[in-house]
């Protein structure tokens, strides 16, 4: 269930550069340094950690560039801001679909495999009169850390 031992997910320098412009913003070595950052963990990082993970590859960047980057990478499509539970957003370098789980007591995220569109989804149209075109799952409990 967990993402333990999977490769996070990347896109190249060059296609971070694409997707970047393709949306009006501008490809940076600081917003590559956010980006490899993100990219390089599976801990689902807030901000904060990001900026405190790139701080130290870039002294001068600031919060609020780390904070631009990181919604400039969701505008564009290569990464996702995920608000779960109370606290400040997570961000996420895989953009395919994949639910997560959160624990309640240190705050762990971790990404869900296969969960997908189950039969509870087929009559939601009709249940609701909705067109639904997409849905997030978030499950809660205790990580293996916080059970004993």
């Amino acid at each position: 269930m967990s993402s333990e031992g999977l490769l996070p997910h990347r896109v190249s320098p060059d296609l971070l550069r694409v997707a970047l412009e393709s949306r009006g913003h501008r490809f940076t070595t600081q917003r590559a340094a956010v980006y490899d950052a993100l990219s390089a963990t599976t801990s689902h990082p807030t901000a904060d950690d990001v900026f405190t993970s790139v701080r130290d590859d870039v002294p001068d960047i600031s919060l609020a560039t780390v904070y631009k980057a990181l919604e400039a990478f969701v505008s564009c499509g290569v990464a996702r801001k995920l608000a779960l539970g109370p606290g400040p957003a997570r961000y996420d370098s895989r953009t395919d679909e994949h639910e997560h789980i959160r624990c309640l007591s240190c705050g762990r995220v971790e990404d869900i495999e296969g969960v997908g569109h189950t039969r509870w989804m087929e009559g939601l149209e009709e249940m609701t009169r909705f067109d639904v075109v997409g849905y997030r799952l978030e499950l809660e409990g205790y990580c293996p850390d916080c059970v004993h």
